[in-house]
């Protein structure tokens, strides 16, 4: 049984990085390159480019979402649930534990509730979201009993499944209105644009150290040298990095 695990790991991992590639390459596409080309087309070259253009970007960017989040779960499932790296030594399940978990698969809901109240202005998004990222991570750790490894990685899977509830429930559905709108020469709705680019632009953020997250065991030693401050300063040198490549995207100019 053990060995049956260790391939089913190898080959959901191996799928994992697949799937998580194609999904956030595209996402810095949208973000980085494709935002910026778009902006200097005129309303002719828009009609007919960005059907065309578009659905095939986002057809890459929302399976890669949904195989890379179902393929992390199965990871977490084998790994943490099943496996022994969940929990320190010596400790267990706990009804808190059981908490935290579910808290990680209803985020998406909790998220989309404080965008939509307070948390509208990027500004905001950004501090509410440090300090709530914090808040998570204290949990994991003392009401879960969570392992430096286990909330590590459980922030990380906050971060995707939020990721991947926008870009199926808010970023899909809003870009199927506006390339259709474009297509027939109708300005697209602002409300349904501003929503689009919100969400990527959230999902951009937090892909930075969403990747990390995924990849701390490898780097387990130094995160458990300061514990949870390890994991804040990772999000927030993340989302720092992020704020400058938009900087520097934004500065970039074709021949």
């Amino acid at each position: 049984m053990d060995i049956l695990m260790e391939i089913f790991d190898s080959i959901f991992r191996w799928l994992h990085i697949i799937f998580g590639i194609l999904w956030i390459g595209h996402l810095y596409f949208l973000n980085f390159v494709n935002a910026s080309f778009e902006g200097v087309l005129d309303a002719e070259t828009k009609k007919r480019v960005i059907p065309e253009l578009r659905p095939r970007v986002l057809f890459w960017f929302r399976w890669g979402a949904a195989f890379t989040w179902v393929t992390g779960v199965l990871l977490l499932i084998i790994n943490y649930y099943h496996g022994a790296f969940l929990f320190p030594e010596g400790r267990g399940w706990s009804f808190g534990a059981v908490i935290m978990i579910v808290l990680v698969f209803a985020a998406p809901f909790i998220y989309d509730a404080l965008v939509k109240s307070f948390m509208k202005e990027l500004q905001v998004a950004f501090i509410a979201g440090l300090v709530l990222s914090a808040i998570l991570v204290v949990l994991f750790k003392y009401l879960g009993g969570f392992s430096v490894r286990g909330y590590a990685i459980h922030l990380g899977a906050t971060f995707g499944t939020i990721m991947a509830f926008n870009v199926w429930f808010r970023i899909w559905p809003a870009q199927q209105q506006i390339i259709m709108a474009i297509k027939q020469g109708q300005p697209a709705d602002p409300a349904l644009v501003a929503l689009a680019g919100q969400r990527s632009r959230h999902n951009t953020y937090m892909s930075v150290p969403l990747l990390m997250l995924m990849v701390s065991e490898h780097a387990v030693t130094w995160i458990d040298w300061a514990h949870p401050i390890a994991i804040v300063l990772v999000v927030f040198l993340g989302w720092m990095l992020v704020y400058h490549l938009y900087d520097r995207a934004g500065q970039l100019k074709g021949f």
